[in-house]
């Protein structure tokens, strides 16, 4: 078996043609979360004229010399009309939000005045243009406000409110289904038979993420070590998903069917096997616009393998980058590698002093079957084929995982 480099794959995966993202429209209060599927631009100045940013008087700043400065007989609150005209000598009360009468070009806040006589008395003078938002201070018309492919957060939400945005572009979620094989896989609740079986977490894990990156995910349960069972399930699963993800059947044991059943329903293998650790079996295939991933069946191998191959794809259906968050840090003790091939090792990431370390610590050297190295502050260290013990103070790349 020839097996790719870990960057050969990653340029296949990517090249792949995942077609037009796929765009529907929601209400303003249900795209929260999702991934915008079209700029929002601006179709007007924002404020559109002048406007007052506290309480005070709208003045023209000049007369601030003469000591006192006669008021109107009307005052300007938010949502006038602003029909009352400042000229030289005279004062307007003006609000919060209110737009600047016609001729001010200053707002003089009340605590900086004396109110007396039908006049202000100046207390506290202050600078030309204060408290008064310009035009266009929050945005331009026709400026791109909130990009194409941007996760829709509670500020995105609020500047299109303002926008008067209803119903708002989103690119479709790509239905994940997640599938477990394994005569040995038990599902939650489900009772023991043998003492050798164990419990189903790796299609709970690959939900996690799949969520968390924007995708629906249709759970398509387990299924038993035997080519017909293995068949039925694959067929049911790509019935129902964009991107099919098993875990399981991918290596070279004699109930490893995965790996021959993709081919037989028509897939097209776009690679199987790549030289890295953990997850050296993974296969990636298509059938016309849909997506099979095959990982490995190890808690660890199928998770990393995930972050690494799945998520990438997802982003990419969602019409967002798909690369990962990679940030340069330097070792905080030396790491020994184990291997020749791409490694992809969980290691504690830390700010210290304006830049990134990493050390192992309570990080356990063992198996791909150990999920537990991922909890806490964790990230994915990555060393090439070509490294070997890396001493301290090397800078290393990192896969944030904080930044899925």
């Amino acid at each position: 078996m020839s097996f790719l480099s870990y960057s050969e794959s990653v340029d296949r995966l990517l090249s792949l043609d995942t077609g037009r993202v796929r765009v529907e429209k929601v209400a303003l209060p249900d795209a929260l979360g999702r991934i915008l599927a079209e700029h929002i631009v601006a179709d007007e100045d924002y404020p559109r004229h002048p406007t007052a940013s506290m309480d005070g008087y709208a003045i023209v700043a000049a007369d601030q010399t003469q000591g006192t400065i006669a008021l109107a007989h009307s005052d300007n609150p938010a949502g006038s009309d602003g029909r009352e005209a400042v000229r030289s000598g005279i004062a307007v009360k003006t609000f919060t939000g209110a737009k600047m009468p016609e001729g001010a070009d200053t707002l003089i806040p009340i605590e900086n005045v004396t109110v007396e006589n039908g006049a202000i008395r100046i207390d506290t003078a202050v600078r030309e243009g204060f408290s008064v938002r310009p035009v266009g201070e929050s945005y331009f018309k026709d400026e791109i406000l909130i990009p194409a492919g941007t996760a829709i957060g509670y500020a995105e939400i609020g500047v299109m409110a303002g926008l008067n945005r209803v119903m708002i572009p989103v690119a479709r979620r790509p239905r994940v289904g997640v599938l477990s094989t394994g005569s040995e896989i038990l599902d939650l609740g489900e009772p023991e038979r043998t003492d050798s079986q164990i419990r189903s977490s790796n299609n709970y894990t690959l939900a996690a993420l799949a969520q968390s990156a924007g995708a629906e995910v249709v759970q398509l349960g387990t299924a038993e070590d035997d080519r017909d069972s293995i068949t039925a399930a694959f067929e049911n699963a790509l019935a129902c998903s964009d991107i099919v993800v098993s875990t399981g059947g991918v290596s070279v044991g004699d109930y490893d069917f995965v790996k021959d059943v993709v081919p037989a329903l028509g897939a097209t293998v776009i690679f199987k096997g790549v030289r890295m650790k953990p997850g050296q079996h993974v296969m990636v295939a298509q059938r016309g616009s849909q997506f099979i991933l095959a990982l490995p069946g190890f808690a660890y191998s199928s998770t990393v393998t995930f972050i690494l191959y799945a998520l990438p794809l997802i982003r990419k259906m969602l019409g967002r980058d798909p690369g990962h968050a990679i940030v340069e840090a330097t070792l905080a003790e030396p790491f020994n590698k184990r291997s020749n091939k791409s490694e992809f090792t969980t290691c504690n990431l830390r700010l210290s002093e304006g830049r990134y370390l990493v050390d192992f610590e309570e990080k356990k050297t063992a198996s791909s079957a150990v999920l537990t190295n991922m909890l806490g502050n964790a990230a994915l260290m990555i060393t090439d084929e070509s490294d070997g013990p890396l001493e301290a103070g090397t800078v290393v790349r990192v896969i944030r995982l904080d930044r899925l």
